[in-house]
């Protein structure tokens, strides 16, 4: 199964951005998208493969808090 999370771009340096996965910053190669600080990127194996729209990614990242959430919940 392939995951892919979304981040927001803080800062893009050549090919590699820093970007902010809701608190945990990494890393990433954006070199298969055209994004610029600000936007939001579903990132896979370190690699940025699509820009999200904003309202997307948002919605995203509150369902990965609350899976995480729930599954803090199941191991208490």
């Amino acid at each position: 199964m392939c995951l892919a999370v979304p981040a927001k771009v803080l800062k893009i340096n050549g090919d590699l951005a820093k970007v902010d996965f809701g608190g945990v910053v990494r890393e990433v190669n954006i070199m298969l998208v055209n994004a610029k600080v600000g936007d939001y990127v579903l990132v896979h194996a370190g690699y940025a493969i699509q820009v999200l729209d904003e309202r997307k990614a948002e919605e995203t990242l509150a369902i990965w808090r609350e899976i995480v959430g729930l599954k803090d919940v199941d191991e208490a």
